[in-house]
């Protein structure tokens, strides 16, 4: 293969800029030879650098006591849970990937997801998926849809991880662009965990794991770029994931952290080799030389260049210690894991490869990852903006039949139970996993304590396309509200900010106004950014998807027999709405179904949401909550189906009378079907109503009783007249059936 000339038009096709190809000069004091442009344009690309994004970054609370490893030190977050142990997790994007090869990009996805948090020495104990899709009477959507949830499945299933739940939104801003987001949880002993530093000169270096191929060689470019008709056939720009081979890598790994043999270690995703060893030389402060000859490779003819950007999964980077590496090798043989010397850690701080002893590439580590250029992009409020927030009641007619609107509202795929979809993840562990898919978070039981985790992923794309500020704080305030009404304490985030490309103005100030309001809520709620993920250029012909900042939460359950379902559980418990209902249809599912609209302007008070959620839990750690289904996607009323349907074992109807309302000013759809924040629906004993009137006088938080779980029905009275009656049949069919009669399944 004829290496190119290097000049300005190549670095251009490879994706630098003028500017930046002549810092790269000034860096080395020369012209860089292929190879190492190639290096450069991978790793000063958006996806790894994060050069249009960092310097926001500083604006995200990534310090607390409950902090072990924050934002920027690690591929994954670590938070302490007490006795010793650690909650490692982190979300990352698949999006452009899925977009072409859905299924072996969502199973890649969830793969590198797995492997940032097992090179931690955590075991992942649940995955979850934050998927956005067009509308499904969409063939194309169909498919990327079934397909998207094929591959996920495939890998969760064959490594043996616990899917455990997540979110799905379908909607026209997605046509052309899905968002396929992998959110993984593993526990680490806070003795064992590991960085992804090279330590220790001459410490060997080791490749751990699967060949080498050209799957993904460019991959880290492709996704730092829009899509476009001619990029969306280019599949030798996704990687292919083997399951199995990561179920016997993972095991692998953490065996050896376990018994103390690894100094440090880091996947090779995102621009392979060279991501890998660069970043850990610069953590550790040291320098690393590698010979690619010595790696093994899947395809002949492989180039130096070739082989340092492939993304070829299942691959791991190790430093072990000097002359203690006997051990290690005979653990992988164990585990089937092939494993290869291929350098050793330097004092020099340089990345230097060669190729059968010929340097190919020598760079400082550093000129690769701390001084990849940073940008401040220009900003303009979008121009839709005042039209679309400027919403008026009288544009929106009452209803004549609000049982059909309230079927319409199940019906809506975005609403519609997911159940189709995550049956088909069959790898639960039933010893961990209390509650997993279909409730408000996912509960998973802490080995060897009395501890569970909360787990929840959240974000509407809606909310932030009217207000990007106000949207991105309902997304931590929706995210810890659920993990709230489990009975956890919310601890930290993890963050996948999806948006579109940042050249643009208007998508640069979305951009940098949702990352003011996920900082502005993550102070107030006490939960700091530990980790995270950043996928721009998400746009389709149309324009740019909805700015959609994914929050993935963990929160900590004291004890683990006191988690708590949305489920109604008894005939005759009290109703009890915690929280005040707002005369406000922004964004609401049901104003852009029923009514066509997509306008607003979502508001949100975080000191309430804040009092809201205090009540919450400590009626749950009092013992006093039968149920808790926090008001979301289509309001109070879907909230109220879904208590009654949400268990199919055990569905209980309910008798709701909304005439005692504190807010006079409302109407009766803003009442059943406004998504205004910051409240909760309850079931409790009606002997246990005094203590929590008690909590919530406490707090200064108002309440409402709606209601009785009572029959087979639910049934909303208002002014005396029954404006909703339906058999919990039909609701519990309309809202199962939803998504598989779309898909014909």
């Amino acid at each position: 293969m004829e290496t190119p000339a290097v000049n300005l038009e190549l670095a251009k096709e490879l994706g630098l800029t003028e500017e930046e190809f002549n810092e790269i000069k000034k860096l080395l004091g020369r012209v860089p030879n292929f190879t190492e442009l190639g290096v450069f344009s991978a790793m000063w690309s958006e996806h790894c650098s994060y050069k249009n994004s960092r310097k926001l970054f500083t604006l995200f609370p990534t310090k607390g006591k409950q902090v072990l490893v924050g934002a920027g030190e690690e591929n994954s977050g670590i938070v302490d849970i007490g006795d010793g142990l650690g909650v490692a997790f982190k979300i990352e994007s698949h999006n452009h990937p899925s977009a072409v090869e859905p299924f072996e990009a969502s199973a890649t996805g969830i793969g590198g997801c797995l492997r940032d948090i097992f090179t931690t020495g955590a075991r992942p104990v649940a995955g979850l998926g934050a998927l956005r899709f067009g509308s499904l009477d969409n063939e194309r959507v169909k498919f990327l849809f079934k397909e998207v949830i094929r591959g996920l499945a495939h890998y969760a299933n064959t490594a043996e991880i616990s899917a455990v739940g997540g979110e799905t939104y379908f909607d026209e801003s997605y046509e052309g662009n899905p968002l396929v987001n992998a959110f993984v949880v593993g526990i680490v002993k806070q003795d064992n965990i590991v960085r992804g530093a090279a330590y220790g000169a001459g410490n060997p270096v080791y490749y751990i794991g699967g060949e080498t191929g050209r799957d993904g060689v460019g991959g880290a470019s492709f996704a730092s770029k829009e899509i476009t008709e001619e990029s969306s056939s280019d599949t030798g720009a996704v990687a292919i994931g083997n399951p199995e081979l990561g179920k016997r890598l993972r095991k692998a790994c953490l065996e050896l952290i376990e018994k103390g043999l690894v100094v440090g270690m880091q996947d090779m995703g995102a621009a392979g080799l060279t991501c890998s060893s660069s970043e850990t030389a610069t953590r550790g402060g040291t320098g690393i030389e590698i010979d690619v000859a010595l790696i093994p490779q899947r395809e002949k003819g492989m180039t130096p260049y070739e082989i340092l950007l492939s993304e070829s999964q299942e691959r791991m980077l190790a430093i072990l210690k000097d002359g203690e590496e006997e051990e290690a090798l005979d653990i992988l043989k164990k585990w089937n894991i092939d494993a290869v010397k291929i350098g050793k850690v330097t004092d020099d701080k340089m990345m230097r490869v060669k190729e059968n002893g010929v340097v190919v590439c020598e760079v400082p580590a550093e000129a690769l990852t701390k001084k990849a250029p940073l940008y401040d992009r220009e900003v303009a409020e979008p121009a839709y903006l005042k039209e679309a927030q400027k919403l008026t009641r009288e544009s929106i007619r009452i209803p004549d039949d609000f049982n059909k609107v309230l079927l319409q509202l199940l019906d809506s795929p975005t609403i519609a139970s997911k159940e189709s979809a995550y049956k088909k993840f069959t790898a639960i562990n039933k010893d961990e996993v209390a509650v997993g898919a279909g409730s408000d978070a996912a509960v998973v039981k802490v080995k060897g304590t009395k501890k569970a985790l909360a787990i929840s992923v959240d974000c509407n794309g809606r909310y932030c396309y009217l207000n990007p500020y106000n949207g991105a704080m309902m997304a931590v305030a929706e995210a810890a509200r659920n993990i709230v009404c489990s009975g956890g304490r919310p601890l930290a985030i993890t963050d996948g900010l999806n948006f579109g490309n940042p050249m643009k103005p208007e998508n640069y100030w979305q951009f940098e106004k949702c990352i003011q309001g996920l900082s502005a809520a993550c102070k107030a709620l006490n939960t700091p950014v530990v980790s995270g993920n950043v996928s721009f250029y998400n746009e389709n012909p149309k324009g740019a998807i909805d700015p959609t900042p994914m929050v993935g939460m963990v929160g900590l359950i004291k004890d683990a027999d006191k988690y708590v379902t949305q489920d109604f559980k008894n005939e005759a418990d009290l109703v009890v709405l915690l929280g005040e209902n707002k005369a406000d249809l922004s964004g609401s599912e049901y104003l852009y179904l029923a009514h066509k609209q997509k306008k607003g302007n979502p508001q949100i008070d975080i000191e309430r949401e804040k009092a809201v959620q205090e009540v919450c839990l400590e009626a749950i750690e009092s013992g006093i909550i039968n149920s808790a289904h926090d008001c979301s996607e289509g309001g109070l009323g879907v909230t109220l189906a879904e208590s009654c349907i949400a268990n199919a074992n055990k569905m209980l109807g309910a008798v709701i009378k909304l005439d005692d309302l504190k807010n006079k000013d409302i109407r009766i759809d803003e009442i059943l079907f406004g998504e205004a924040p910051s409240r909760i629906v309850v079931s409790l004993n009606k002997d246990k109503l005094s203590a929590l009137e008690e909590i919530l006088k406490k707090h200064s938080v108002s309440y409402q009783i709606l209601g009785n779980v009572t029959g087979e029905k639910l049934v909303v009275q208002y002014k005396e007249k029954t404006i909703i009656d339906i058999p919990l049949t039909t609701l519990s069919d309309t809202w199962r059936k939803a998504i598989p009669s779309r898909l014909g399944e």
